[in-house]
């Protein structure tokens, strides 16, 4: 099946460097930070990265940090429950959005 996506370009990531390599360089190595051991695990760091990939809806994202979760330890429960909660804050601003429309349509409503 044919995508927008093809998921060998996931792989050629770093390739985005090649005519800003000074900027691909910083983003690589604030990226590799963000990502290193803290006060968050790397198996946490990761689930967060699932949910946002979904949220983001990046599928080069999504197959990463998928691949990530179940590298650094993750169960296949652990993951749905990231993407739920992605889902939920997701929908939520959706909804929330919903008091500016109903404020905008009850006051040329009136």
């Amino acid at each position: 099946m044919e995508t927008y996506y093809d998921p060998a370009d996931l792989e050629r990531f770093g390739d985005i460097g090649k005519d800003a390599p000074e900027l691909a360089k910083k983003y690589f190595d604030y990226y590799a930070e963000v990502f290193r051991e803290g006060e968050l695990t790397a198996r946490e760091k990761a689930l967060i990265a699932l949910g946002v990939a979904h949220a983001v809806q990046c599928p080069y994202c999504i197959d990463a940090y998928t691949r990530a979760c179940l590298e650094k330890g993750s169960n296949l429960a652990e993951m749905t429950e990231a993407l739920h909660v992605a889902n939920a804050i997701r929908g939520g601003a959706s909804l929330v959005h919903g008091v500016q429309m109903r404020k905008i349509a009850e006051s040329l409503s009136m």
